[in-house]
């Protein structure tokens, strides 16, 4: 496509890893849906293609259009806690949670939280917490790493204080965890 065309982006809910961009992009191809680039949680279209069109598509494959201004924000806070949490590498022990969102987003933290809240019918901190949990949980299940490795790679100040909200959100001690069978891990769009 030529350069020339104006962009068009769209925000996505439900896509939200690595994996949804690739299907995504699958999926635009076999439609001949011309995008400029699928990121977690948007695509860039060249215009001209209809709302209708894309509302459309996304509906068949059961991805949903994101269209009111607090919901597009609170789908960028949960894209970029799942960045940080899920795909940050050791950053987020180093960089603080509130700084990451502030500064991806451009808004206070105090206005995301509250955003946040409005429509998910939780707190900020509390959807942070549940995907430390749940990666902790994958974290535990590969076994490659100990406790405390976790703990600083999560961003906690001691082991002590991962284990505490460890059972505080799943209501079992993480030895009792890694003593299970077949442990319960939820899908990133779940937690």
């Amino acid at each position: 496509m030529d350069e020339t065309h104006k962009i068009k982006t769209v925000y996505v809910g439900g896509m939200i890893c690595d994996c949804c961009i690739r299907l995504m992009k699958m999926l635009l191809e076999k439609e001949d849906l011309h995008f400029a680039h699928v990121n977690i949680g948007a695509i860039d279209f060249y215009e001209p293609i209809s709302d209708l069109q894309i509302s459309k598509f996304l509906k068949k494959h059961r991805f949903s259009l994101v269209t009111d201004k607090n919901e597009i924000i609170v789908n960028q806070i949960k894209v970029a806690v799942i960045e940080l949490v899920h795909y940050a590498n050791n950053n987020s022990s180093i960089i603080r949670n509130s700084d990451y969102l502030v500064e991806k987003i451009g808004r206070s933290y105090q206005s995301l939280s509250t955003i946040f809240a409005d429509i998910e019918q939780r707190t900020l901190e509390k959807y942070i917490i549940a995907h430390k949990v749940e990666r902790t949980k994958s974290l535990l299940i590969q076994d490659e790493m100990s406790l405390s490795e976790i703990a600083f790679q999560m961003g906690y100040s001691s082991v002590q204080y991962l284990s505490n909200q460890f059972k505080k959100t799943t209501g079992m001690t993480v030895s009792e965890f890694k003593k299970q069978r077949n442990p319960k891990i939820l899908p990133l769009d779940q937690v």
